[in-house]
C-alpha cells in the first residue's frame, strides 16, 4: 500500500505544537492507564500467570500455523462458511469486490477493522465506484472528517466532544451538540437509515478458532452485530496470525485483551459466529465469507527476530502507556498501526525502507514490554530494528535492501558501539561527556544523527569514581 508522506520533522513539530490535540491524548491516556491498573488489581488473581498462558497459547497456534489454517478452513467450510485466501493486500480487496459485483452490491457498511485498514478497502472500493460506510462511532467521525485512525482501539480518542459536536454540525447538518447522549444519539440517527438497507456487511475478526471454525469479534458499541446479523451476507477479514487452536484459547485471550485495551472487565459484546442462518433462525446472515489474508505475516513467522510481534491481540496497550505516543499522537507515524507495536510490525509488512523512519519515536523505556499483556519484548524489537536501519543488523526484515546507509552515520554507530559495550570505558566517557557541550552545539548541526539530538539536548556531568574505572580499565591500582 502506498503512503504519501508529510516529512518527518514537520509532523513532528506540527502535532507537538497541536496543544488540543496533546490535551485530548494526554486526559484519554491517564484515564486508560488507571482503568486498566484498577481492574487488574480488583478482578484479577494471577494476571502474570494469566499473561504466561496466553503467551504459551499463541506460540504454539503460530508454530502450528499451517495446520491451523487448514483445520480452521476445514471446520468452517463445515460450518457453512466460505474461506477465501489473499496471500496480498491488493488480492484481500479484490476478493471483496468481486464478491459485490457478483451479487450486484454498490455500498457496504463496516464495522471496526484494522485488517480493513491495513489493506486499504476503502480507498479500493472508492476507486471501483463503492461506497464503503463506517458504522463503529470513532470510525465514522474520523470518515466524515477525511482522517485516518490515530489509534487502533480508539482510533477518534485524538478528538474531544466539542470538536466532534462542530464535525457532526459541518458534515451532518446537525445541530451543535457537545453532550455525549445527544452526540450518540445523532450518529444512531444517522446510521439508521443505511442498516435498514443493508445487504452486505464487512467485520474483522478479534480471533478465530481452528478447532470449531468459528470467528469471535468482541466490541461496545452494537454496530458490529448489526453489521454481522442483519445483512443478507457477511465478510470477515482476518489476519491469519488471529487464528487459534480452540476456543479455550480464544477466551484466555479474551480475558487479556478487554483490560488491556480500556480498562473494562469484559466487552459489553461477545460475538462467537458460527456459520450462517441456519433453518429455523430467526435473524442472521444468508452467507459468511472468511478472507484469510497473509501481507507478509509468513515472513515475519519464518524470521528469528520479529516473529514475536505475531502474538499481538490488538489492545492498543503499548500505546496507552508510550510516553512519546501521547506527545505526538497516532497519526505522526503515517502508517496504519502506529505506537511501539506499530514500529515493529510496519517496517515487517509495509517495509522498513518506507516506514524506517518511525524508528526514531521510542525513547527505549521499556513500559510498552511492561504492559503487553501476551509478553511481546517490544523495546528489544524496536532496537533490533534500528540496527537494521543502519545496516548493522545480521538478519534484516522487508525492504532491507533498499536502505542507503550513509557511511559517516555508520562510523558513527560502529563508534558508539565499541564505547557502549564496553562498561569501564563507557563510564569513564560519560564522565567527560559535559566537557564537549560547546563542541556539541557549535559542530554538531552538521553530524549526522546527533544533529537531530543535539538541537534540544545537553551533555550532562557525572560524578563517578575515576580512579576505580581507571583501575578496571587499566588494571592498576591506585592509592
Amino acid at each position: 500500500m502506498s503512503i504519501d508522506k508529510i516529512p518527518h520533522e514537520e509532523i513532528v513539530n506540527t502535532k507537538l505544537n497541536d496543544a488540543q490535540m496533546r490535551q485530548n491524548l494526554s486526559n484519554a491516556m491517564h484515564t486508560l492507564q488507571r482503568n486498566r491498573l484498577n481492574v487488574i488489581k480488583d478482578r484479577f488473581e494471577d494476571w502474570q500467570g494469566l499473561r504466561a498462558k496466553a503467551k504459551k497459547a499463541k506460540n504454539n497456534a503460530l508454530m502450528s500455523l499451517k495446520d491451523r489454517l487448514l483445520e480452521f478452513e476445514k471446520n468452517a467450510t463445515k460450518n457453512g462458511m466460505k474461506v477465501h485466501w489473499a496471500n496480498s493486500s491488493d488480492e484481500a480487496c479484490e476478493i471483496i469486490y468481486e464478491l459485490m459485483k457478483e451479487k450486484n452490491i454498490n455500498k457496504i457498511l463496516k464495522g471496526k477493522s484494522m485488517a480493513s485498514e491495513e489493506v486499504g478497502l476503502n480507498h479500493y472500493l472508492e476507486k471501483k465506484g463503492i461506497k464503503a460506510i463506517e458504522t463503529d462511532l470513532g470510525e465514522l467521525i474520523l470518515q466524515l472528517n477525511g482522517e485516518t485512525p490515530v489509534h487502533i482501539v480508539v482510533p477518534a480518542i485524538h478528538r474531544n466532544r466539542y470538536e466532534i459536536g462542530q464535525i457532526f454540525k459541518d458534515k451532518l447538518n446537525a445541530p451543535l451538540e457537545n453532550e455525549i447522549e445527544k452526540l450518540n444519539a445523532i450518529a444512531r440517527e444517522h446510521l439508521r437509515s443505511e442498516f435498514e438497507s443493508l445487504t452486505m456487511g464487512l467485520s474483522g475478526v478479534n480471533f478465530a478458532m481452528s478447532k470449531e471454525g468459528a470467528i469471535w469479534l468482541i466490541e461496545n458499541e452494537g454496530n458490529g452485530r448489526m453489521c454481522t446479523t442483519a445483512p443478507d451476507i457477511h465478510v470477515a477479514i482476518c489476519g491469519i496470525e488471529k487464528v487459534m487452536q480452540s476456543f479455550e484459547d480464544a477466551a484466555t485471550m479474551v480475558s487479556l485483551l478487554t483490560p488491556s485495551a480500556t480498562g473494562q472487565f469484559i466487552p459489553t459484546y461477545n460475538n462467537i459466529i458460527t456459520g450462517p442462518r441456519k433453518n429455523g433462525d430467526l435473524d442472521g446472515p444468508k452467507e459468511v465469507h472468511i478472507v484469510l489474508f497473509n501481507h507478509h505475516r509468513s515472513d515475519m513467522l519464518a524470521h528469528e527476530d520479529y516473529y514475536e510481534a505475531l502474538r499481538c491481540i490488538r489492545c492498543g496497550a503499548c500505546m496507552n502507556f508510550c510516553p512519546v505516543y501521547d506527545k505526538i499522537g497516532g497519526h505522526t507515524y503515517q502508517t496504519v498501526y502506529p505506537g511501539p507495536i506499530g514500529e515493529v510490525i510496519s517496517p515487517n509488512i509495509f517495509g522498513i525502507d518506507n516506514t524506517g523512519d518511525i524508528l526514531s519515536f521510542c525513547s527505549l523505556c521499556g513500559r510498552c514490554s511492561e504492559v503487553c499483556p501476551v509478553k511481546i519484548p517490544l523495546a528489544d524489537l524496536i532496537r533490533k530494528l534500528r540496527s537494521n536501519k543502519v545496516g548493522q543488523g545480521k538478519n534484516p526484515p522487508l525492504g532491507a535492501k533498499s536502505l542507503k546507509h550513509s557511511s559517516s552515520e555508520a562510523f558513527v554507530f560502529k563508534s558508539y558501539e565499541k564505547m557502549a559495550t564496553n562498561g569501564a570505558l563507557w563510564r569513564f566517557s560519560l564522565s567527560k561527556t559535559h566537557l564537549f557541550n560547546s563542541l556539541l552545539h557549535s559542530v554538531g548541526k552538521s553530524m549526522p544523527v546527533i544533529k537531530k539530538w543535539s538541537k534540544f539536548k545537553d551533555l550532562p556531568q557525572i560524578k563517578i569514581n575515576l580512579y576505580k574505572e581507571l583501575e578496571n580499565m587499566e588494571g592498576v591500582v591506585y592509592e
